[in-house]
């Protein structure tokens, strides 16, 4: 049965492009991308997902959708070609240590396609995903931020981490303990975004399939920025409500009830504020020293990270200038 395991793994970061990334493998004729897009197979030890991390809001409902039994895991695969590269996508891996052994004792040759992104565009990028869908009650992106600790402390799921997850050097110092450097392709989300056909070639190289095969498809998991107000925070009240009953109901039935009140609340979409420059800097500061351990594992400049601008989708600005 190991020979349906997948032979790679799209991991990391959320929120940098992992979606469209893995879309647009799935357009190549040699590889098998998993029809469920984000298993989280190897975040799991062969039980459901701990209720100990499930506090947070619809943190549990989520955990529904995780598959857990190895079974259904090695059913994402069966319909793969014989000849076909096998592979899913499951941004967590890269943060998740214990994930990380599990899938390099599962699949010893497994190759790792790694996306980072800007940690601060990464995070605040998280925080509008979860304030449009109604999840997060911070109408303030860096009173959230400050947040973090509390939270993770008191037991919620791994998404609401804004800072941990983009703590790529560490993230990426202990992949290396389990898979040697010549089986991870680092890649950062503007590349993704900006040059996707020379991307792909990439990693299709990588995976050991022909180039110039796969093509670019539409991001499907771009989420709009949602304004505070009387009416968002009465929808986000009812979605928290209802997430946490649809921990009891198929997930299914909790995403086709919740469908409406999240478009009601999209249809309040604004135009992203512009980030102050204090707030980039505050969230920046904690991470000024992984993002150099980033640099010394891979030799690599991230010094466009470091400043007061970033290079992700939302540059930050003084007060009064132009939004982008």
């Amino acid at each position: 049965m190991t020979g349906r395991l997948p032979q790679f793994v799209v991991a990391g970061a959320p929120k940098a492009g992992t979606t469209a990334l893995h879309a647009a493998l799935a357009t190549h004729p040699g590889l098998y991308l998993s029809p469920v897009k984000e298993p989280k197979f190897y975040l799991t030890d062969g039980r459901p997902p701990p209720r100990s991390q499930q506090r947070g809001p619809g943190d549990a409902h989520s955990a529904r959708e995780w598959i857990w039994r190895r079974q259904d895991y090695l059913a994402l695969f069966t319909a793969a070609p014989e000849d076909a590269v096998r592979g899913e996508s499951t941004p967590f891996y890269l943060h998740d240590r214990a994930a990380q052994a599990r899938l390099a004792a599962d699949v010893p040759d497994v190759r790792v396609v790694a996306v980072v992104r800007d940690p601060v565009d990464r995070a605040w990028s998280n925080w509008v995903h979860l304030r449009a869908d109604g999840l997060e009650p911070e109408a303030d992106f860096l009173a959230a931020v400050r947040q973090e600790e509390r939270r993770v402390a008191d037991g919620w799921a791994p998404f609401w981490h804004y800072r941990g997850l983009g703590r790529y050097g560490e993230q990426l110092r202990d992949l290396y303990r389990h898979v040697p450097r010549e089986r991870v392709l680092l890649l950062r989300y503007r590349q993704v975004v900006d040059s996707p056909r020379e991307t792909l070639d990439r990693v299709s190289a990588f995976l050991g399939v022909a180039p110039g095969v796969a093509h670019a498809v539409p991001p499907e998991n771009v989420k709009p920025y949602v304004a505070d107000g009387p009416r968002h925070r009465a929808l986000s009240r009812l979605v928290r409500a209802g997430a946490a009953l649809g921990a009891y109901a198929p997930p299914q039935v909790w995403r086709q009830v919740s469908r409406p009140l999240v478009a009601a609340l999209h249809a309040g979409r604004a135009p992203r504020p512009a980030m102050p420059v204090e707030v980039r800097r505050e969230v920046l500061e904690p991470l000024l020293p992984d993002i150099e351990q980033l640099e010394e594992l891979t030799g690599e400049s991230f010094a466009d990270w470091k400043g007061d601008t970033g290079r992700g989708d939302f540059r930050s600005r003084s007060a009064g200038s132009e939004a982008r």
